[in-house]
């Protein structure tokens, strides 16, 4: 469980607290037992035996995520960036599977197939209750939280068809999420959120939440009819812009009240 500055470990919180909360958070989200977490730490004078954020490192919030829908060009300034025109009647969605999943300080591996590979951060929406044909008015209902994103596209496969997007989406190592997962009652603003993409330290492109062409209530809503959403699947909703990725670079996703996340890159072409 993360604070502001602190870790404590669940498995110290069941001790403690003679709890029996499971202790991973894909467990956590699974069994509907976040809420139950947090108002126990919440009622704590201190917090004995935490752990200084400094002093751990983390890994993705989970490992093997049930679905993975990435959403593509849901801004149009990205569009432009690709000289495509940006979809404006439904998402341009698309499938990740859970082999690309690596936390922060994970190296990117740039594939031997690909000469121009991009990054790009996101907002993650991770939901929280199984659920089906879900309306716009009720799809943060549904939400377990959000958090960063840094997704990777194969562009130059991409570029030589369109029907390439999944393989170019796929590799190992092409989907970085974490290190925190912020709850519906931790974001104060869902729509006003800041969403950045950096390499090395420098900002490439930025943009808020509520210049998204699908919001993520209608993203929810949408992808609910389309296929049973479960506990633990994640919506990336897209980036305000992706930048090619060389070896030894460093790609950051910046949000607005998240903890930064960060990769290494290494090219396997070197």
């Amino acid at each position: 469980m993360l604070t502001k500055d602190q870790v404590i470990p669940v498995q110290k919180v069941n001790r403690l607290g003679e709890k029996d909360f499971p202790i991973t958070i894909q467990d956590l989200i699974e069994t509907g037992r976040i809420q139950e977490l947090q108002t126990w730490i919440e009622a704590q004078d201190t917090l004995p035996e935490a752990i200084a954020v400094d002093d751990v490192s983390f890994g993705p919030l989970y490992r093997i995520p049930p679905k993975i829908w990435g959403i593509g060009l849901n801004y149009v300034d990205h569009a432009a960036d690709l000289h495509e025109q940006a979809p404006n009647t439904e998402p341009a969605s698309f499938m990740k599977p859970a082999t690309t999943v690596i936390g922060p300080g994970d190296e990117i591996q740039l594939p031997p197939q690909s000469e121009r590979t991009t990054g790009e951060a996101e907002l993650g929406i991770v939901i929280g209750k199984r659920c089906k044909n879900v309306s716009e008015a009720d799809a943060l209902t549904v939400v377990a939280g959000y958090t960063t994103v840094i997704d990777m596209t194969a562009e130059d496969i991409l570029a030589k068809n369109a029907r390439y997007l999944t393989r170019s989406k796929s590799f190992d190592t092409f989907f970085s999420f974490g290190p925190a997962l912020l709850t519906p009652d931790e974001v104060e603003s869902l729509h006003d959120l800041e969403v950045a993409t950096y390499v090395n330290g420098s900002l490439h492109r930025k943009n808020v939440v509520a210049n998204m062409t699908f919001k993520p209530e209608m993203l929810i809503s949408f992808h609910s009819k389309v296929m049973t959403l479960e506990p633990g699947d994640i919506l990336s909703t897209g980036t305000p812009g992706a930048i090619p990725l060389k070896d030894g670079d460093s790609i950051s996703c910046g949000i607005t009240g998240f903890p930064w996340l960060e990769n290494p890159v290494k090219d396997l072409k070197r």
